[in-house]
């Protein structure tokens, strides 16, 4: 039995499924260079979430320093006042 028997040949759902997968491919590609911003996909909504939450991470780090730096002032600030004053 011969690999290039008869059943070989390319179809037309072939065709179409490579068609169709080419399509795709474009449209995705056109989407990327056109950026709009209209258009939602699940890759962008995944990157505008990460991007979202590095923002928020980034709001928590500054908060933290405030209020370890607030935490440190008053800290010495009631050390000072607590010596005895001569």
């Amino acid at each position: 039995m011969s690999a290039n028997g008869p059943n070989q040949t390319l179809g037309f759902t072939t065709i179409s499924r490579n068609v169709a997968a080419l399509a795709v491919g474009v449209v995705h590609t056109l989407e990327a260079m056109a950026g709009d911003g209209r258009t939602r996909t699940a890759r962008g909504n995944a990157w505008e979430a990460v991007c979202a939450d590095r923002a928020r991470a980034a709001q928590r780090r500054e908060l933290d320093r405030l209020v370890a730096e607030l935490a440190a002032a008053r800290e010495r600030r009631d050390t000072r006042d607590a010596q005895p004053v001569r």
